[in-house]
């Protein structure tokens, strides 16, 4: 007997059951879907509850966008969703509050059900596609950008890392992308998203609600039938453009953050000497916590990475409690008092000692105690 779902029209996730596909809807436009600890368990809730339904054979994820109400056309798709609440994080990182630790394991247990996800999960990456986004769509078995997307791991901006689950699939890009992504945190668009391995495939923005909308309409008997829908609407990801990424390994793949600055600086290429400068404003702490996490992550599996990432992002906001902790200081600059000029410390790439990175890799918990032990 089939499982009868409460629909949710209403609230920050709305959720839908069509024919046999499983819809899941980001609404919370105002703040460009970032994910609160409420949404990351409704999300979970949703998934947990379809992947033991017999009738439910794929499952899609979409965010709404500022420019309309549920429902109409203006506001369905082109904005994915811009990450994890990092306001959130400020605040309850202050107040010493619990619920801070509750959502990074719980986002995290998130991200490895969906890479784990036994049915087809179908991302619409329409829009911004930042952070927690990612690690939202990353592992899905379909991920349809479109000429609007705009994705990034823009973490070191803020102090922090490119984590849920970022270690994992940053690593795997070609070459040294993975390297130049998570320390720069730079917005790349559709079609470099492909090239990187990032995305299956690139479909126009303006066909996505016909596509939604015909995804609950097909009448699905078994798995295959949801892989031959998704081959036959052109969304199965053929053959990728080149992927690309040599530009970047003259730089990235040098051995540590400050080799990398300082050939970028010395650089005859403008462009290169702007990622230079850029790399300049970032933490240089997390910078270094940042490589070593990317380069460590590349032999990892999934679980070990998250297992991995939750040890450094307890350290990001424990290792120096409240406003000394570096994640803490570069939300207040972006994000709360908005002065955009983050004391960090140490200031400078050259002044992150080894012993600095290695303390976010001393795991704070046995193994039979950590938070996310059980994921395999």
């Amino acid at each position: 007997m089939n499982q009868v779902y409460e629909l949710k029209t209403s609230g920050d996730v709305l959720t839908e059951v069509r024919g046999g596909a499983g819809f899941i809807t980001l609404n919370r436009p105002k703040a460009l879907n970032a994910l609160s600890l409420p949404m990351v368990r409704e999300i979970n809730a949703a998934l947990t509850a379809w992947q033991g339904d017999p009738a439910i054979l794929t499952v899609a994820i979409r965010g709404t966008n500022k420019a309309g109400r549920p429902g109409t056309p203006e506001a369905l798709f082109g904005g994915f969703s811009a990450g994890g609440d990092i306001r959130f994080f400020h605040e309850v990182a202050l107040a010493g509050d619990a619920s801070l630790d509750d959502f990074f394991t719980e986002e995290y247990r998130l991200n490895h059900l969906i890479h784990n996800y036994p049915k087809p999960y179908i991302a619409f990456m329409d829009g911004v596609v930042m952070g927690g986004g990612m690690g939202i769509s990353q592992g899905a078995k379909v991920r349809i950008v479109t000429e609007r997307s705009k994705l990034a791991m823009p973490e070191t901006n803020i102090g922090l890392f490119p984590d849920v689950g970022g270690g994992y699939f940053l690593s795997r890009c070609p070459g040294s992308v993975g390297e130049y992504l998570a320390l720069t945190g730079v917005v790349i668009d559709g079609a470099e998203a492909l090239a990187y391995g990032l995305a299956d495939v690139q479909l126009p923005a303006a066909g996505l609600p016909a596509l939604w909308q015909a995804l609950g309409e097909q009448a699905f008997s078994a798995a295959a039938d949801v892989a031959q829908w998704i081959a036959t609407n052109g969304i199965a990801g053929g053959a990728r453009p080149t992927r690309a990424g040599g530009q970047f390994d003259q730089y990235f793949s040098l051995a540590r953050v400050k080799h990398m600055v300082d050939a970028l600086e010395a650089s005859p290429d403008e462009a290169a000497r702007k990622i230079g400068a850029m790399l300049r404003k970032r933490s240089p702490l997390m910078l270094h916590v940042t490589l070593e996490q990317i380069r460590r992550a590349r032999t990892m599996s999934l679980a070990d990475d998250l297992r991995m990432e939750r040890d450094i992002v307890h350290h990001c906001f424990h290792l120096r409690p409240g406003a000394a902790s570096e994640t803490v200081e570069g939300i207040r600059a972006l994000a709360v008092d908005k002065d955009y000029t983050p004391k960090w410390n140490p200031a400078r790439v050259e002044d992150v000692k080894p012993a600095m990175t290695q303390a976010f890799f001393a795991s704070p918990w046995a193994a039979e105690q950590h938070p996310l032990r059980e994921l395999s």
